[in-house]
């Protein structure tokens, strides 16, 4: 009986597959093992990307400059706002020091007229008639007593005000003190995004050969402008005639900025930015621009690109983050890029935006 038992499940011999059904069996084990792999290496790292190459890096450092002076443009405009909250917190804090001034003049005379009135006695008028030897002479000191009472309620009335005045104005300091801090706030944000993107332009460039970054130099010397910046001004001179002598004085300030560094946020004398470098050359010509290129492109009257003329603003990008004084020629001066001095360019090197011609 148990004999039976084992017999009953013994599992039967297997013979081995031949002919289609032997390839059959090993393709679908293939398959099995293929599956298998997969699924076990799902877990494993990946490989490692591949590096950039020096197209690409250009390409990116290309997108961080400029990035970086869109954000120096918006920090431009926020220190500006910040200097003008400055002055106006400063104008209300003398203003609410020369009220409370005011004030504690009117009160120490209000201060006298108490004083005055107390060493004059307090007894009903009427009283102070029936019992004086001298009815003449109080009847006169009781006038001045009426005088010097609406004195006091002038007095009253007058520092009412005054301390009505003073709190509208410390209001309005308080106020103002607030959006000095939101535009300090501003401008570290943008500062800390300027040094950021120039850091990694910095770190990208540093991955180059000395060739391929010599390379790039060159490049963007040809994008930003045809005259190098050891180039002696005086062949650099533009042979078109400035339309008039406030435009002829500003070119003339612009070709002696030639060759002087990119610095973001600088205004010369020594160093430049773009919106910086135009705004001290027509200032050399006695003419007021605001500070970044966002308001400059509205501080003249618009021209198209067919009728340039010297001394015009020209402006690139659309969101209106480059600027340049027109030369004539198709060519500008500018301040190009962190590590590309002052220079003269052809116009058509950046996309065109727009011109503003200032007088």
């Amino acid at each position: 009986m148990a004999a039976h038992r084992r017999s009953a499940h013994r599992k039967p011999k297997q013979r081995p597959l031949t002919g289609p059904a032997a390839r059959t069996a090993a393709t679908l084990a293939l398959a099995g093992a293929a599956t298998a792999g997969s699924v076990t290496g799902a877990g494993a790292a990946p490989a490692e990307p591949a590096a950039p190459t020096a197209t690409q890096v250009r390409a990116k450092v290309d997108r961080l400059y400029h990035d970086a002076e869109v954000a120096t443009e918006k920090y431009n405009g926020a220190k500006e706002k910040a200097a003008a909250a400055t002055r106006s917190l400063d104008a209300l804090t003398d203003e609410a020091a020369r009220r409370t001034g005011r004030l504690n003049t009117a009160r120490n005379a209000l201060g006298s007229l108490a004083t005055a009135q107390y060493r004059s006695g307090t007894l009903d008028p009427a009283v102070q008639l029936a019992l004086s030897s001298d009815p003449d002479a109080y009847l006169e000191r009781a006038a001045f007593l009426d005088r010097a009472g609406d004195r006091r309620r002038g007095v009253l009335n007058g520092i009412r005000r005054q301390i009505s005045q003073i709190s509208q104005v410390k209001a309005r300091a308080d106020r103002e003190a607030e959006r000095l801090a939101a535009r300090r706030a501003e401008l570290h944000e943008h500062r800390t995004a300027i040094r950021t993107k120039l850091a990694d332009a910095r770190r990208l460039l540093d991955t180059l050969t000395a060739d391929e970054r010599a390379a790039y130099e060159r490049s963007a010397d040809a994008r930003h402008g045809g005259v190098p910046a050891h180039a002696d001004r005086s062949t650099a001179r533009t042979s078109v005639a400035a339309p008039n002598s406030r435009a002829a004085r500003a070119i003339a300030f612009a070709h002696g900025a030639i060759g002087k560094p990119y610095v973001w946020g600088a205004t010369g004398p020594n160093a430049f930015d773009c919106s910086g470098l135009t705004q001290a050359a027509w200032k050399a010509a006695g003419v007021s621009l605001p500070r970044t290129t966002y308001t400059q492109i509205n501080a003249g009257q618009r021209v198209p690109r067919s009728q340039l003329a010297p001394g015009d603003l020209v402006f690139f990008y659309s969101g209106i983050s480059h600027v340049g004084l027109y030369i004539g020629g198709g060519r500008m001066i500018h301040a190009p890029r962190p590590g590309a001095p002052v220079r003269i360019a052809p116009i058509d090197q950046m996309p065109f935006a727009g011109a503003t011609r200032v007088a």
